[in-house]
């Protein structure tokens, strides 16, 4: 399936076809594995009875020193709990619910000692916006709500009821309503913005991911097709010799069995059909041997015809251009599955917006190597041009191809009506993920490539007949010619 950037086209529609099943699955629901919350809860644990022992001991505040212990020994006891369960279940597979169910409980832990030591008035305060940070970067969003609600309920609670805080014997230091205000305030802003930027750049994260793992797949299919010579002159050595024993067999029967019998027309007619075989199989055989080098590389003229092939035979004229200077035959290039792929890609998508024409070159000079793939569409759209390039950007009209191919179906599959009374259906644009310029651009860069747009070939005015300026789509992939040529 590929898609395509977004473009300014009079059917700009954008769909969301799921890839894989992949949409149906909860965003970042993998949550953080048991053994990971034990670490970060013992780390926690030793934190807080650092502070209060510091607190009471070195700074000989009177806080209230055994209902924080008790407090921080029960958070010890769950992690216990917990370091049994693992031992138990050997379970060390991320898990959403359960990390939801930790964060919580810290969240509680962390308020009530809190309340225990000046509520807003302790600097500590502060800490309750990491567990709902975590929870955004890592868990579903209803979750990640459920968590951020929780501490905010806490700054409520703690707004209003708290011990006082621990301070110098015999100075009584006591905060104004309204400082406590603000800083009831800067925790509500501090939760909910940190949170929303994790989740932000969480989310932003996991598409990119996403648009990586599709690009490799693509590129895994690519090298597949590529491997499909050598796979089929295996089969052709490994099937000769059943083959063999086939005929041979054939040709005892032959001459057992009378000259106008039945059996003898039947073992004529299988070696027949098996020295037909055998000289598919020879081809299959020969062929990659003999064209190795035409699949290890090609002329560039070669390359562009095999990009724009599969596209050829609809409404559009295709142009394939190749420029070298003067007196310099065109070069031989590598024919890899990452430039095949990316340059089909966005041929592809050259044909879907143009009007009449797409034009494929390559301008060759001393150093580099250029393709340039034109069409006279309505080019990119002013307010995506920025974003081009990156994954789930998308706004493809329904293609020329696929709409004359569509017509193409329906007319043969209509009964004996005349055409021109039912008009065809138009099936709708197979991309719309936003991924096909993206995984394009990533092959093609993987290979040394540089791609640039810009504007394409001029659209032309048929009621006045003159030509318009220059409104269609134009991408160049540039590369070194060391990078894409072959040594000769």
């Amino acid at each position: 399936m590929t898609s395509t950037e977004a473009r300014m086209a009079p059917h700009g529609a954008s769909s969301s076809e799921p890839l894989n099943g992949w949409s149906d699955a909860p965003r970042r629901g993998r949550g953080f594995s048991l053994r990971t919350l034990i670490v970060l809860r013992w780390l926690t644990i030793i934190g807080q009875s650092a502070a209060i022992l510091t607190a009471h001991q070195g700074l000989h505040f009177p806080l209230p020193l055994w209902p924080c212990l008790i407090v921080i020994a029960i958070s010890a006891a769950v992690n216990v709990g917990a370091m049994a369960r693992v031992r138990r279940l050997e379970a060390s597979l991320p898990d959403g619910r359960t990390t939801a169910i930790h964060l919580g409980f810290d969240i509680f832990q962390l308020g009530v000692l809190l309340g225990l030591t000046g509520g807003l008035e302790n600097p500590f305060c502060l800490l309750l916006v990491a567990p709902v940070t975590i929870a955004a970067a890592a868990l579903p969003a209803r979750q990640a709500l459920m968590l951020g609600v929780l501490a905010l309920i806490a700054v409520g609670v703690l707004f209003f009821w708290s011990e006082p805080l621990p301070w110098r014997p015999h100075e009584n230091f006591h905060l104004p309503t309204l400082y406590r205000l603000g800083m009831a305030m800067a925790l509500v802003t501090g939760v909910v913005f940190t949170a929303g930027y994790a989740w932000r750049v969480a989310a932003d994260a996991e598409k990119l991911e996403l648009a990586l793992a599709t690009t490799q797949d693509v590129l895994q299919r690519e090298q597949r097709l590529a491997a499909l010579g050598g796979l089929a002159a295996a089969a052709a050595h490994e099937l000769g010799t059943p083959l063999a024993t086939i005929q041979v067999v054939a040709k005892e029967l032959q001459r057992a069995s009378a000259p106008d019998s039945d059996a003898a027309e039947d073992a004529a007619l299988i070696l027949q059909q098996a020295e037909r075989c055998r000289g598919i199989l020879t081809q299959l055989s020969q062929q990659p041997e003999g064209d190795d080098a035409l699949y290890a590389d090609v002329s560039l003229k070669a390359l562009l015809e095999e990009v724009v092939e599969p596209h050829r035979g609809f409404d559009l004229a295709f142009d394939v251009l190749v420029r070298t200077p003067p007196g310099q035959p065109a070069p031989r290039v590598r024919r890899m599955p990452e430039v095949i792929h990316g340059l089909s890609t966005l041929v592809e998508n050259a044909a879907d917006f143009a009007k009449t024409t797409v034009r494929v070159q390559a301008v060759v000079d001393a150093g580099w190597i250029e393709i340039e793939i034109l069409d006279d569409g309505p080019g990119f759209a002013g307010d995506i041009l920025p974003r081009l390039g990156e994954p789930y950007v998308t706004s493809r009209p329904q293609g020329k191809a696929r709409q004359a191919l569509a017509a193409q179906i329906a007319a043969a599959a209509r009964p004996s009506k005349p055409r021109a009374t039912v008009e065809p259906p138009i099936a709708p644009s197979q991309g719309g993920m936003g991924l096909g310029f993206f995984i394009a651009r990533t092959l093609l860069e993987r290979t040394g490539g540089s791609v640039s747009v810009g504007q394409g070939l001029p659209q032309s005015d048929a009621q006045t007949e003159t030509r318009a300026a220059p409104r269609g789509a134009r991408v160049a992939v540039r590369w070194a010619r060391p990078a894409l040529e072959v040594a000769v």
